[in-house]
């Protein structure tokens, strides 16, 4: 009887070593997947410049991938719940996602770039909600918010290794071309990690024990209203490409340092993710209230300053991303029970990516018309949330 503690306590651990390894190869698969089509994005707006496209186009391009992106998880998120494949959407999503980048080499009219970014994210959103599910599980053990943190940590420096990759290309050889060419390695190489986990953790459900569940099997309404805050963060939040195009056209940021920008606020990112997650673990949903206070200021810093203010502004962008990377998906973790965490991430997703594409929309089109209040749109839209925040942190008992 008394090595029952001793096998207990080693069984635990040996599932909690587990559950890191397979965050840490998961993150593995985000960093080199994120070099990919982060190094892409950090020149989408340019580029689509280059091949013809105004500010209007770049708005609803960006923001109609991150529309049918946002949208298809919906389906992909209820998949994953009905037939538990969780590895083969998460694999064939991956495949579409990754090989879309290399293949904007051969683009040469911005239609079919458009088209090539908006299979990219596609692809983004067959895998997301099976992925997320999956580190859900894993995350149990190591505390949702330094799981997910961790995991986001290592996704943004991918995403700062893909831009200044991208730099150091058109540096050398001033070639749109070339630079996606180049981001097929990180590609291949993220496929291969992620078959690699697939091998080694064909069950990643067995990761979260089974205990008796506290949480309703429904969607609890404190979900539904963190729902509405997640909208308004969404819809306020300018997405990059229109941000470069900004710098590209007003001369604010030199050409040359519009992607290595893009890679500062991928680093604060990942920074912040990894402290706001322990954060989150020990205060929960109330952290989010004080990122969307800093992050609101990125509007007037970005479009209206010159290259420090810039600088400025693209940091606290990056903050607010590391957040909604990291703690929202987290949070979703929680409020939700583990037999329709897929769905819930899906439907997540799904409302994410509808406001951001009509905040994405809207302010494109503002941006021709009036930066003033393109600006004033994103700041309100993101302090409208702070106190959708506060409600549902006050509905949960405790920390989420």
């Amino acid at each position: 009887m008394s090595s029952s503690p001793t096998v207990s306590a080693s069984h635990l651990a040996l599932t909690r070593a587990r559950a890191i390894r397979f965050v840490v190869l998961l993150g593995l698969v985000s960093l080199l997947a994120d070099t990919t089509y982060e190094g892409a994005r950090s020149i989408a707006g340019p580029y689509l410049a280059l091949l013809g496209a105004g500010g209007t186009v770049v708005g609803v391009v960006s923001g109609f991938g991150e529309l049918i992106g946002y949208s298809l998880r919906l389906v992909s998120g209820y998949l994953s719940d009905r037939t538990r494949r969780y590895w083969a959407l998460t694999l064939t999503g991956y495949a579409i996602n990754l090989l879309a980048v290399p293949l904007l080499a051969l683009a040469d009219r911005w239609e079919l770039a458009a088209a090539l970014l908006i299979a990219e994210r596609l692809g983004k959103a067959l895998r997301t909600p099976a992925r997320d599910a999956m580190l859900s599980y894993a995350t149990r053990e190591t505390g949702r918010g330094w799981g997910f943190g961790l995991h986001e940590a290592m996704d943004q420096i991918g995403a700062v290794a893909g831009p200044v990759i991208v730099t150091l290309v058109i540096a050398a050889r001033a070639d749109y071309p070339a630079a996606f060419a180049v981001l097929a390695i990180p590609a291949v190489l993220a496929l291969t990690v992620l078959l690699t986990a697939r091998r080694l953790y064909p069950r990643p459900q067995d990761l979260e024990p089974t205990t008796p569940e506290l949480r309703p099997a429904g969607f609890p309404r404190a979900y539904w209203l963190y729902l509405a805050a997640v909208a308004l963060v969404a819809a306020g939040y300018a997405d990059f490409p229109l941000i470069a195009f900004h710098f590209e056209k007003t001369g604010s940021v030199p050409g040359p340092w519009i992607p290595l920008l893009y890679a500062v606020a991928m680093g604060v990112d990942a920074l912040a993710a990894l402290l706001f997650g322990r954060w989150f673990d020990r205060v929960g949903l109330r952290i989010l209230m004080l990122v969307a206070l800093l992050s609101a200021l990125f509007a007037p810093l970005v479009f209206l300053g010159g290259f420090a203010a810039a600088l400025a502004g693209m940091a606290l962008w990056g903050i607010g991303m590391g957040a909604q990377e990291s703690i929202l998906r987290a949070a979703v973790g929680n409020m939700v029970a583990r037999e329709r965490r897929g769905s819930a991430y899906g439907i997540f997703n799904t409302g994410y990516g509808l406001f951001w594409f009509l905040g994405s929309a809207l302010m494109g089109v503002l941006y021709d018309v009036s930066l003033p209040g393109l600006i004033a749109f994103s700041v309100a839209a993101q302090l409208a949330s702070i106190p959708l925040f506060f409600a549902v942190a006050r509905r949960m008992s405790g920390p989420l």
